[in-house]
């Protein structure tokens, strides 16, 4: 009887187990559902005070602006959780229960991912949560095709979303200047995730900012912006990739001025430089050394015209001295020769202080030099010792 029993009982749990599994599959899509319609419902909300807080921006009443400020982001934050709600209730379930689809589970594990940074990284956590939640409902937006609601959400979904990019790379800046400093941080690490932010920002966003920029904000960028986009296919070399971050910081300096500082944004040129002296150095074959070299020509140029001279405070006199020179010289010739004869003396100074580290790129710097007829090659030098063997003409 008592093992009788025990089989009863069994096949009893197993039939609730299951009625259980099966009534939570029946329930989820009206989960969803209510889910689904909340969100709405929160969207439309935050939308419809966000349009009135932007009418009242351009009246003179300041006390308005700011009770609908307010309004705006208080209907922001709960449409925020609604999304929250929505993933933990309706997506956990369905994978739980393994009924849901692969672009959810993705989903999922990219929350997870994201929350696993509150413990350690709580400010970069704020962030990238509020963006999770936001570029989740976004793309459901555009997969059920709804697009008078996309026209509708998207100017609060880019005034959101750029304010938290560049609250995720100011806080990569501070940390990278306090990594400057105390070696606290690893640099390498905090350079790969300013450059991915920054491509994941030109890749995703920008082209929405173009195509709902009636005002031609950002004609001045066309330009770099499509040359960014020809490294968008196929398979990349070290070259091609310090091309395209180069490109990447370029089109910085337009988009984030504030948010990735003149200090942090010359740490990245010269982490660029310095890269590319090596690549330089370590290439063998004679056509890819030549495409290095030309990419580093236009790396000096951009580091030198689209930061340096917008430079104002510099640590050490003669250095801004220096640049000073090179400036005046570089912004009155045309002439590529001399523009090029400018970079590498630049870089021959720029270099100097690290004279061992950097003995091949320099010795292939005055190789150029003289090919350009600016430098001369002094043969059977007697004394081993000296540093070189060329001379300036």
């Amino acid at each position: 009887m008592e093992e009788r029993g025990l089989r009863v009982l069994k096949n009893d749990t197993t039939f609730f187990s299951k009625f259980s599994s099966t009534l939570t599959k029946l329930l989820i899509p009206t989960r969803i559902g209510i889910n689904g319609m909340m969100i709405n419902i929160k969207r439309n909300s935050a939308i419809k005070y966000f349009e009135q807080y932007i009418s009242a921006d351009q009246s003179n009443d300041i006390a308005k602006k700011e009770q609908l400020k307010n309004r705006y982001e208080e209907t922001y934050t709960l449409y925020l959780e609604s999304i929250d709600k929505h993933i933990m209730d309706s997506i956990y379930k369905k994978v739980k229960n393994n009924t849901a689809s692969t672009f959810e589970k993705d989903a999922l594990a990219n929350y997870y991912n994201v929350v696993h940074l509150k413990d350690t990284e709580y400010i970069e956590y704020k962030y990238r949560k509020q963006k999770f939640l936001l570029d989740l409902d976004y793309q459901s937006l555009i997969a059920s095709n709804k697009e008078r609601m996309l026209k509708k959400f998207e100017p609060i979904y880019i005034e959101k979303i750029d304010g938290i990019y560049k609250g995720i790379l100011k806080n990569y800046s501070i940390k990278l200047a306090d990594g400057l400093k105390a070696k606290r941080v690893n640099q390498t690490d905090l350079y790969k995730k300013i450059f991915e932010t920054l491509e994941d920002y030109i890749k995703n966003i920008l082209p929405i900012k173009l195509k709902i920029d009636d005002e031609g904000k950002y004609e001045k960028i066309l330009n770099e912006y499509e040359e960014y986009e020809k490294f968008t296919v196929g398979k990349l070399d070290e070259k091609d990739f310090l091309e395209k971050n180069m490109i990447l910081l370029g089109l910085s300096r337009v988009l984030f001025t504030h948010s990735l500082p003149l200090v942090a944004a010359e740490q990245c040129y010269n982490k660029l430089l310095r890269d590319t002296r090596n690549l330089i150095s370590a290439t063998k074959n004679a056509e890819k050394k030549e495409s290095a070299y030309r990419m580093l020509l236009k790396l000096i140029e951009d580091y030198n015209v689209k930061l340096l001279s917008t430079k104002v405070f510099w640590d050490k006199p003669e250095e801004r001295d220096n640049y000073k020179k090179f400036w005046e010289a570089y912004s009155k010739t045309n002439s590529s020769d001399e523009k090029e004869i400018l970079s590498l003396k630049r870089e021959l100074y720029n270099t100097s202080d690290e004279y061992e580290k950097y003995a091949d790129i320099r010795k292939y710097y005055k190789n150029k030099l003289v090919e350009l007829g600016a430098m001369r090659s002094l043969k059977n030098i007697p004394n081993k010792n000296m540093k070189g063997c060329y001379k300036k003409i």
